[in-house]
């Protein structure tokens, strides 16, 4: 079940996708996709104690929340790429070790953002559980219907590391927004509201679909004559 459509519906996947086989076709053989992989992970924990660093000096710790998160795309969104381009795919590892990657790089990048004083914990756990559920339901699409799904209404990783990174400039020196009736709420504390309200809807709706997509190809057998013992 390793074998598998990927379907990229972000906003910017058509030109991201140009430019990874761009740099896929220049880059030095000695760089194989497992050192991709490595740099994907060892980027995005630096992600998250450059968010947990804003307690102390925020101006450096967006810039550097800005530049390991530019080495987290290009080694987690390269690697595949690479390893396509140069015709040695292993499916199955492949599939296994980049998406054991991705939720052990979101889970640090959350304990960094619950670290960093930009967002509620609660709400950073929250989050992290939200974006979990999605990730368990995607793949266990991915396994019943051949089809893996990378964006929700045209966020894919790339977008969702744009986002984070245009907070992180946004967050230097407090960055807050008033809402009538509620007050002042910190930069992060809506944009966690927003992402787990997307990604309740999102699980709901994949969930729904791809259950109604199984359910017309898997139709209910008919029974026959049950044939008892003498």
């Amino acid at each position: 079940m390793a074998v598998h459509v990927r379907f990229n519906g972000g906003l910017l996947a058509r030109l991201e996708r140009r430019a990874l086989e761009w740099i896929a076709r220049r880059l030095p053989d000695s760089i194989s996709p497992d050192h991709l992989s490595a740099l994907g992970l060892a980027s995005m924990a630096g992600t998250a104690a450059a968010f947990a660093a804003f307690r102390w000096n925020d101006g450096a710790a967006a810039a550097a929340v800005v530049a390991t998160l530019a080495a987290n795309w290009f080694g987690d969104s390269l690697d595949g790429t690479v390893a396509r381009v140069r015709r040695i795919e292993r499916p199955r590892y492949g599939y296994y070790v980049d998406h054991v990657i991705d939720l052990a790089g979101t889970s640090l990048l959350f304990a960094g953002l619950a670290c960093s004083g930009l967002i509620n914990p609660l709400l950073a756990v929250t989050l992290l559980a939200a974006y979990l559920l999605v990730s368990a339901e995607t793949y266990l699409a991915t396994h019943a219907t051949a089809v893996f799904r990378m964006s929700f209404f045209g966020f894919g990783p790339t977008e969702l590391r744009i986002v984070l990174a245009a907070g992180a400039i946004a967050a230097v020196n407090g960055a807050s927004v008033e809402i009538p009736g509620m007050g002042s709420l910190r930069l992060f504390d809506i944009g966690a509201l927003v992402a787990i309200a997307g990604l309740a809807v999102a699980f709901t709706m994949s969930a729904v679909r791809n259950a109604r997509t199984l359910y017309r190809a898997e139709p209910v057998p008919h029974r026959g004559p049950v044939t008892r013992a003498a």
